[in-house]
């Protein structure tokens, strides 16, 4: 009965301060002409990326906003800058060998409007990761490169939040 009482509660205070799912759809936001947030998104045209991570991020990112097929026309262009990427040994035994190792990727978006030309939003992306450093070197090649699709994945995830709540507030 507690759970139960707790759960309806929960409810009753999330929907009392304005709680809405960002990639929901509403017939009042239908029928005040807004459009959802999923539909905004593909009208976003992505920049081309340079270097192998830049393309892994444009296609993770093309996933992302393109899930009925591309645009015809964009309202939005995404440009990021190039991914610094540095690697830092963590772990170092006492023979100076490193055992653990982290990875950082930082990177600049800038969301374009189309219509203006201006700068409409401006973000400043990092992800951090870490892997073994094993004592195969085929096996380390592997999990670092393991390491830098999923930090490549995390920030495509920050650039869809980012543009989303921007989406959502305009």
């Amino acid at each position: 009965m507690k759970k139960i009482l707790f759960v309806a509660s929960a409810c009753f205070y999330l929907s009392a301060c304005g709680f809405e799912p960002v990639y929901g759809t509403y017939t009042k936001n239908v029928r005040a002409g807004q459009e959802s947030v999923q539909v905004q998104l593909a009208q976003v045209g992505i920049g081309q990326i340079p270097d192998r991570e830049g393309q892994f991020l444009r296609n993770a990112l093309i996933d992302r906003f393109y899930r009925d097929g591309r645009p015809q026309e964009v309202r939005y262009t995404l440009q990021i800058e190039p991914i610094d990427e540095r690697t830092v040994d963590l772990d170092i035994t006492k023979n100076s060998d490193a055992t653990r190792a982290q990875l950082h990727l930082k990177t600049v978006m800038n969301l374009v409007d189309d219509n203006t030309g201006e700068i409409v939003l401006t973000r400043n992306l990092r992800s951090i990761a870490s892997y073994n450093v094993l004592t195969s070197e085929f096996a380390t090649r592997v999990s670092a490169q393991n390491t830098r699709e999923n930090a490549l994945s995390d920030l495509a995830r920050q650039i869809e939040l980012q543009i989303s709540l921007y989406l959502r507030r305009n």
